[in-house]
């Protein structure tokens, strides 16, 4: 038996109206979509966070075997084990932008470091459930030996630490469970399986 494929045609929005508008976003939409087993279904409503397109970049040292990762208090994690997350560099991309520009420019203001090499390992939904939001996750070359301190805006209320690291040391740092947001979990993961292909490439 085929399996059914859907799509965006397949989901009617009888109604969508925005319940907050600040920072982000807030809307409640009300709609219904095909069922596997036929016809549409009863007409549902959902909140939806409605954000802008982000980017991070996993920063990586090729001569030390280093990446550099930041950390910041963060508002969803309070009540986390980890209030003060360990993450990738990373930012929103405002209208006109181009996504590695945005990458270059936080690596700047979030790390005090240069990038080399920047490249684009994947898009995806950090939680599709409850928010439109899509992120780029990049990887790039910078020279890490004298990356460190404290960096960000003060005009933005930033308070980053760099803190530098082993490969080794990050992907132990995962396993005992430190470091547990979305895009860091995916740049750690993604480094360890393509390491000596992203090696190679950047040798040419």
């Amino acid at each position: 038996m085929a399996a059914n494929h859907f799509g965006k045609d397949d989901i009617v929005i009888e109604k969508r109206e925005t319940l907050f508008q600040g920072f982000y976003r807030l809307d409640k939409l009300h709609l219904r979509h095909r069922q596997f087993a036929g016809g549409m279904g009863p007409l549902l409503t959902r909140e939806l966070f409605v954000r802008p397109p982000a980017v991070g970049v996993l920063i990586y040292d090729p001569a030390t075997d280093e990446v550099l990762l930041i950390e910041q208090c963060r508002v969803g994690a309070l009540d986390d084990i980890h209030p003060w997350q360990m993450e990738i560099v990373a930012g929103l991309v405002e209208p006109g932008e181009q996504p590695e520009d945005v990458v270059r420019r936080e690596a700047e203001e979030e790390a005090g470091v240069v990038l080399g090499k920047v490249e684009r390992v994947m898009e995806f939904m950090p939680s599709p459930g409850a928010s439109d939001e899509r992120f780029a996750l990049y990887v790039a070359s910078a020279d890490l030996s004298q990356a460190g301190g404290v960096h960000g805006l003060p005009e933005e209320g930033e308070d980053i630490r760099v803190n530098v690291m082993s490969v080794n040391q990050a992907l132990s740092a995962l396993d005992r469970g430190r470091i547990n947001n979305a895009p860091c979990i995916l740049a750690l993961q993604w480094l360890a399986l393509n390491k000596p292909r992203l090696l190679a490439r950047w040798k040419k």
